[in-house]
C-alpha cells in the first residue's frame, strides 16, 4: 500500500471516530445543575410542582416529570430512531392493549441502542436516585414500542414486584392532540381506584417522561388516531423498593334475583317460533352440550325486534357510564328510564318461562321442572362428578370435591343478573382478579350491529385463567342470542372498540350498538 493511500485511510478513520464521538448520547445540561436538582428533590418530597427550562415536574394526579430535549445531540436521536425502526417488532394484543413491541433491549449490541441503554441505566439512573432519594437498581428493563393507527394501551397502574419508576422516551414526528396517543393520567378515589383522566401528556420528539409506580399511578396510552404517523418510544422501569400497597379493593357484588312470574304466552309473543319447537330444542341442546356454546340467529320476532331497536335509539333511555376504567368502560341503561317495549324485553329474559326455555335449550337446571336427567345415583350431576374427578386427579381430596358439591347445593334456587349495555367507540371491559369465579350461563342478545366487523373490536373473548389462549370468540350479530357456559377457570372480556368502527356506525345513522347481557346461575 502506498504511503498516500495509508495516509488517506488514517484520515478517514480519524474522521469516522470524530463523527462517532459527536453522536454520543448526552443528557440535557439542565439536569446537571446542582441547584436545579436540589429544587426538584425538595419539590418531589413535598409533592409540589416545579418547572425550570426543559424540566417540568408535577405531582397531580400523582408525581410525574417531563424533560424536553432530554438528549443534547439531535444527530444521535435521529440515528437512534432509525436504528430502532430496524428491530424486529412483535404484534401484541389482549384485553389491555394492542401495539407492536421489540424484544428486550438488555443485550442488544447496536451502537446507538447500547449507548442509550448505558445513559438511561447509568448516568440518568444515578441522577434520578438523587432526585427521588431512592436507591434505584442498575437492572436493565427496557423495550421499544410502536403504536400505529388504532393501537392502544388501556388503564393500568404498572405495579409489578420491584418496579419503582417508569419512563418513556419519545421518538415521534411532530405530534398533535388530534393524532391521539397521549399519555393519560387518572385521578383516583378513596379506594385507590381510577376515576377519570385529569391530565394528558402529548408525545414530543426527544422528550422523556418518568413517574413513580404506586397504587395510584393509573395511566393509559390513548388510541392512536393518525393513519400516517408512528408513535415510537423507548420505555421501561427502574427497579427499587416498592411503595406500600393498600389491601385490594373488592367491588360490592351486583344483586341477583330469581325469575319473575310471567305467563308462557310471553314466549310466543317475543321468541321466534322455531326455538319453541321441542324437537328443535332437543337439537340445540345436543349441540350446546357438545360445545358449551351456541348462537341462535333471528331469535326475536321481527316486529318486536323493530320496536326494541327503535326504542334503544330514542332519547328516552338514560345511559350511565359503567365501571372503573381499570375494569370496564361502557354505557349502561337506567332501568327506570326503559320504554315499555324495552321493559317487556327485559322481563322476557328474566321470566320464569324463559328460565324453562333456557333449560330446554342447554340442558342446565335453571328451573325445578327441568332437573338434569343425567344426574347419577349419588345425586350429583355430570358436571359435579366431572369436577370432583378433575379435583382428585389434580391432587385434591374427596373432601374438597364434596365441599365443592355442597357449595353448589347451598346456592338455593336458580338466579340471574342482567343489564342493557350501550357500546360505542372507546368502550371495553378488562380481565381483573376481583371477579368471583363460578359456573354461569352467559347470554348476549345483540341489536343494531348489522355489518359489524371483527377489526372494529367489540367482540367477547373467552380465555382460560392464567393463560393467553383464546377459547372462544363471540362476535356481535344482530338479533342473535349467544349462549356460553362458563366454568370457574374461564374468564371473558370485550375487546376495545376502535376508531375503525366510527365510519361504519355513522353509515348506520347511529353512534353505538346494544346488547342485553345476562348471567344465569343454577
Amino acid at each position: 500500500m502506498s504511503p498516500k493511500k495509508r495516509q488517506n485511510d488514517s484520515e478517514t478513520g480519524k474522521k469516522n471516530k470524530k463523527e462517532k464521538r459527536g453522536e454520543l448520547a448526552v443528557i440535557n445540561s439542565d439536569m446537571k445543575d446542582h441547584a436545579v436538582q436540589k429544587c426538584m428533590t425538595d419539590a418531589w418530597q413535598r409533592k409540589e410542582s416545579y418547572s425550570n427550562g426543559n424540566i417540568h415536574l408535577d405531582c397531580e394526579p400523582f408525581p410525574h416529570c417531563q424533560i424536553t430535549h432530554f438528549l443534547q445531540n439531535e444527530s444521535f436521536v435521529e440515528s437512534l430512531r432509525a436504528e430502532l425502526l430496524q428491530l424486529n417488532f412483535n404484534s401484541k394484543s389482549n384485553d389491555l392493549y394492542k401495539f407492536q413491541q421489540s424484544d428486550d433491549l438488555k443485550e442488544r449490541k447496536e451502537h446507538h441502542v447500547s449507548q442509550i441503554r448505558s445513559v438511561i441505566f447509568g448516568e440518568f439512573r444515578e441522577w434520578l436516585s438523587e432526585v427521588l432519594q431512592v436507591d434505584l437498581e442498575a437492572t436493565v428493563d427496557m423495550s421499544c414500542a410502536k403504536y400505529e393507527h388504532t393501537d392502544v394501551l388501556l388503564c393500568h397502574d404498572d405495579e409489578l414486584e420491584g418496579r419503582r419508576v417508569a419512563f418513556i422516551l419519545y421518538l415521534v414526528p411532530p405530534w398533535d392532540v388530534n393524532d391521539g396517543g397521549t399519555l393519560d393520567l387518572f385521578s383516583t378515589d378513596e379506594h385507590c381506584q381510577p376515576v377519570t383522566v385529569v391530565k394528558s401528556l402529548l408525545p414530543c420528539w426527544n422528550s422523556l417522561v418518568f413517574f413513580e409506580v404506586s397504587p395510584i399511578s393509573f395511566h393509559q396510552v390513548a388510541e392512536v388516531l393518525s393513519e400516517e404517523k408512528c408513535r415510537l418510544s423507548l420505555s421501561g422501569w427502574f427497579h427499587g423498593p416498592s411503595l406500600p400497597r393498600p389491601s385490594r379493593y373488592i367491588e360490592p357484588p351486583v344483586p341477583r334475583h330469581t325469575h319473575i312470574p310471567r305467563d308462557e304466552s310471553l314466549l310466543f309473543e317475543w321468541v321466534n317460533e322455531m326455538y319453541l319447537d321441542p324437537r328443535y330444542q332437543a337439537r340445540v341442546q345436543q349441540e350446546f352440550e357438545d360445545n358449551s356454546e351456541i348462537c341462535l340467529p333471528s331469535f326475536l320476532q321481527e316486529e318486536k325486534l323493530r320496536q326494541v331497536r327503535s326504542a334503544l335509539q330514542s332519547s328516552e333511555i338514560q345511559w350511565e357510564r359503567r365501571g372503573r376504567p381499570n375494569k370496564r368502560c361502557y354505557g349502561c341503561a337506567d332501568m327506570q328510564s326503559f320504554p315499555t317495549c324495552v321493559q317487556e324485553c327485559w322481563e322476557l329474559l328474566s321470566s320464569e318461562p324463559f328460565f324453562i326455555l333456557l333449560s330446554n335449550l342447554t340442558g342446565l337446571s335453571l328451573h325445578y321442572l327441568c332437573i338434569n336427567e343425567d344426574e347419577s345415583e349419588d345425586g350429583k350431576s355430570d358436571t359435579e362428578n366431572r369436577d370432583a374427578e378433575e379435583n382428585t386427579q389434580a391432587g385434591g381430596s374427596s373432601a374438597d370435591a364434596d365441599a365443592s358439591s355442597a357449595e353448589k347445593k347451598d346456592k338455593g334456587p336458580p338466579t340471574c343478573v342482567g343489564e342493557l349495555r350501550h357500546w360505542a367507540h372507546g368502550d371495553y371491559t378488562l380481565l381483573h382478579d376481583c371477579v368471583k369465579r363460578e359456573y354461569a350461563l352467559d347470554l348476549q342478545l345483540h341489536m343494531g350491529c348489522a355489518g359489524w366487523k371483527s377489526e372494529f373490536g367489540g367482540y367477547t373473548s373467552y380465555i382460560a385463567h392464567d393463560e393467553d389462549e383464546e377459547l372462544l370468540t363471540v362476535y356481535p350479530e344482530d338479533n342473535s342470542l349467544a349462549l356460553v357456559y362458563r366454568d370457574k377457570d374461564t374468564l371473558k372480556f370485550i375487546k376495545h372498540i376502535n376508531n375503525n368502527s366510527s365510519s361504519h356506525l355513522s353509515s348506520q345513522n347511529t353512534t353505538a350498538f346494544y346488547d342485553f347481557s345476562f348471567n344465569y346461575y343454577e
